[in-house]
């Protein structure tokens, strides 16, 4: 069943700073094909779309080593580009196998490992350590966390359409299904307790709020409740807001006469995203070049445990690319955003 009720979410205080250029981060991202040139707009000026080739295994150690943000005795965090996965097949550029390097430029001993991270075509907050006890402390925080419903993780998306709510939750179940050599996740209304007890289907919750909007389009703070592939995505579908470049599970809402429905999940294949005139124009954009839009969605905060840093909270600033978008559609953050705080009930 999907559920999307209005919820009030508490905010507290509690950032890191941010010590590295976002600007160089993203020019460094945009080098297209080695050329040394970000790319541009027929304007002259830098836009919001992807480079066309992939960087290097150099160049993406020196884009990682350049993006930490914070830096605590073994912990250390960092902020990733869109694109890049964490795992993946042997002889694949992860971020996992980019590791032995990163360890090595940020003058660790030992390899660092990944405590958490978003996922493959997110930006945002890496947590990583060279201390074993260390990454097993905080995955246990994290999977208490969950257990009791304690957001920990705070992300930013841009959706395309506004949600009916300002803010809510979203809750239900998801299944992962198999088309055409590729995974993808689909919402289950009702699932029976034998699916659920046989892990076939997980129930899922995420709470959302709108931040700012601005012609049907909105910035979205989201909390994942529960850890599912891809959930945020297949979540803002269902209220038919898909986020900015999801070029996967945004095809799922159509429009008849202006107005957003939800298409069937399992027999709705991943597209690229088709963007209305209004919104192309608003973003400086044609529909054949919206392959290269990066996903709009951020990993913007994390919760840390009591005692384990001099910060409660991370803070990884918004990719430039987000910025200039923000930009672009008249979207901003609040002066003072921040996730919530629970440091008299931390599990």
């Amino acid at each position: 069943m999907l559920r999307t009720v209005p919820r009030r979410l508490l905010c507290g205080r509690g950032t890191s700073q941010a010590p590295f250029s976002a600007r160089a981060w993203y020019q460094m991202l945009l080098k297209e094909g080695g050329s040394r040139k970000p790319s541009a707009d027929s304007s002259g000026k830098f836009n919001i779309l992807g480079p066309v080739g992939s960087l290097g295994r150099q160049d993406l150690v020196k884009l990682l080593e350049a993006s930490v943000v914070h830096r605590d005795g073994v912990l250390v965090a960092i902020t990733k580009p869109p694109g890049l996965p964490v795992i993946g097949k042997p002889g694949d550029v992860t971020l996992v196998s980019l590791l032995p390097d990163l360890s090595q430029k940020l003058g660790f001993s030992q390899d660092v490992q990944v405590i958490k991270a978003p996922g493959k075509e997110s930006s945002g907050l890496v947590l990583l350590s060279d201390c074993p006890s260390t990454v097993q402390h905080f995955q246990e925080f994290y999977v208490r966390c969950r257990k009791r419903r304690h957001p920990a993780a705070t992300y930013c998306a841009v959706t395309t359409r506004l949600p009916a709510d300002s803010e809510g939750e979203i809750y239900t179940g998801l299944k992962l299904i198999y088309r055409e050599d590729s995974e993808l996740v689909v919402p289950v209304a009702s699932p029976s307790r034998g699916s659920l007890q046989r892990k076939e289907v997980k129930n899922t919750l995420t709470r959302y709020k709108v931040l700012d909007s601005q012609d049907n389009c909105a910035l979205v703070q989201l909390q994942p409740l529960t850890a599912f592939p891809y959930q945020l995505l297949v979540h803002l579908t269902l209220i038919l807001s898909p986020v900015l470049g999801d070029h996967v599970y945004s095809s799922r809402v159509g429009t008849v006469l202006g107005e957003p429905f939800l298409l069937p999940a399992e027999s709705t294949p991943p597209r690229t995203q088709v963007l209305d005139e209004a919104l192309l124009r608003r973003l400086h954009l044609q529909q054949p070049h919206v392959h290269r839009l990066p996903l709009h969605l951020h990993l913007h905060q994390l919760l840390l445990p009591a005692a384990s840093s001099s910060s409660s909270v991370l803070t990884a600033p918004l990719p430039p690319y987000f910025l200039q978008t923000l930009c672009l559609l008249g979207l901003s953050l609040p002066t003072k955003q921040t996730t919530q705080r629970h440091s008299k009930h931390l599990p």
